[in-house]
């Protein structure tokens, strides 16, 4: 092996799971699971089994094709359904984080308002665009000396932002209820079920389906890892099983501290905080205040790994003449710097629109998270359809891993996936019950209808225009 080669395969098994893992996991969607009642454990277990575990199956098998291992979802859907399908799975998957951005920022702005003691920065919209802007381009430019810079603050982030805020919020949550507390959530398995019938409160599935979404983009950094065969299966069922079990247990910390009418999408997972330390302290605002700066971090892990990872996928599609030559240069460090300025402008228009075109920080909360799901959703679709052509029509390539149980267990694996990835896409334009109706409401469902159309377009069109010149 080269020493060219050797310096590529930088990646460890912790290292890439610790990258994959601030990609996928997140705090920032708790409040979101808590507003849900104990109906959270229910549509976490469903979307964990039968989508989110599908998923990471379905990525490892295509990762590993020989020959298949770089460009994600492009060259998978590009190979098994044709260019044009290949080019649509990126760009949905990298189109939805452009929006995903806001909604992890607006996070980061109303963890940080309650650190600075600064109300401002979480509720006036021009504090909060120019907030959005400052750490955005800030993380962006940070990006621009390659991935092992990214790793590095990936690591930092998980165990700080996602490892001990978990391990205290856990343990408070156990020491709550052990010591009588009394939560504002109905924990009775009667209300574990969501009612059906009330099509307005099942649409906030579709944040469960994003706090599973992302572990396929890692796949594009398969080709870094030391022992790919061995460590890239390990890593993403790791991942799997702690997902479920963070999501789960977080929801329910934050949910039974913080009642309904009074918590904050953006700001709930530190209102959370507040809530369980005051059950055993006083006055400990100090140590809430350090961990959000903890949480702060790691959501900013998250936003350094996703601004470069979906844009390799892209840079595969420009190397075959799919974006103008501009966008898909690098610099020394073969980092794509003008696609990395074009998507962050891309972000700051998003930034705007639903900044200011919503009325209050929840509805911009759900209609951001909303738009980058229904996006996302687009492009796992494509990814399933992808799979089904793979088991079946080119079964016969070698392959470093394959899900267990032959032809049927990956029949059924990806069939369960396409069926929740369409079922979401539909609930998705309910507005949701949390929004109250009303105007409210009508601006969500606006917002959403019009972006979704128009990112739907974007890049059949752009590659009928491409492949003319």
């Amino acid at each position: 092996m080269s020493k060219a080669a050797s310096s590529s395969k930088h990646l460890s098994l912790f290292g890439f799971f610790a990258l994959t893992a601030t990609m996928v996991m997140t705090v920032y969607e708790y409040p979101t699971f808590a507003s849900s009642g104990i109906s959270l454990v229910f549509y976490l277990v469903i979307a964990g089994l039968f989508w989110f575990l599908p998923v990471a199956l379905c990525a490892a098998e295509m990762a590993t094709i020989e020959g298949w291992d770089k460009g994600g979802v492009y060259t998978w859907a590009g190979k098994s359904l044709g260019e044009k399908w290949g080019f649509a799975n990126i760009f949905f998957q990298w189109f939805q984080i452009t929006v995903g951005f806001v909604t992890m920022i607006y996070f980061i702005l109303g963890a940080l308002s309650y650190v600075l003691q600064w109300e401002a920065l979480n509720d006036d919209p021009l504090i909060r665009f120019i907030g959005v802007m400052v750490i955005f381009w800030g993380l962006t430019l940070s990006q621009f000396k390659g991935t092992k810079f990214t790793s590095t603050i990936a690591k930092y982030g998980f165990v700080l932002g996602i490892a001990i805020p978990a391990i205290v919020l856990f343990a408070l949550t156990i020491g709550f209820f052990a010591t009588g507390g009394i939560s504002d959530m109905d924990l009775s398995l009667s209300e574990m079920v969501p009612n059906f019938s009330q099509l307005n409160t099942v649409v906030v599935f579709v944040s469960f389906i994003l706090a599973y979404a992302g572990i396929e983009a890692s796949a594009t950094h398969a080709n870094e890892m030391k022992n790919v065969k061995r460590d890239y299966p390990i890593a993403i069922i790791l991942l799997v099983l702690l997902a479920i079990c963070l999501n789960t247990i977080g929801g329910i910390a934050i949910g039974a501290v913080v009642p309904e009418k009074s918590l904050g999408l953006s700001i709930g997972v530190v209102q959370g905080f507040e809530g369980l330390f005051a059950h055993f302290f006083e006055n400990m605002d100090w140590i809430v205040r350090v961990i959000a700066v903890f949480i702060v971090f790691g959501v900013c892990a998250e936003v350094s790994a996703w601004v470069v990872g979906p844009s390799w996928g892209m840079l595969e599609a420009g190397k075959d003449g799919l974006l103008p030559k501009k966008l898909a240069e690098t610099n020394a460090y073969d980092v794509p710097v003008n696609f990395l300025i074009m998507q962050g402008i891309i972000v700051s228009i998003w930034a705007a629109v639903l900044t200011f075109g919503s009325s209050g920080a929840n509805v911009s909360f759900f209609t951001a998270i909303s738009l980058t799901v229904v996006i996302y959703l687009v492009g796992y679709i494509i990814f399933f359809i992808s799979y089904l052509a793979v088991i079946l029509k080119f079964k016969d390539l070698p392959r470093a891993f394959e899900i267990p149980g032959g032809i049927t267990v990956k029949l059924l694996c990806s069939v369960a996936g396409l069926i929740i990835s369409v079922l979401a896409l539909g609930i998705s334009f309910i507005p949701p019950a949390q929004l109250g109706g009303g105007d409210a409401s009508t601006t969500y469902l606006s917002i959403l209808t019009v972006s979704f159309v128009v990112t739907l377009i974007i890049p059949f069109a752009l590659y009928r225009y491409m492949k003319r010149q």
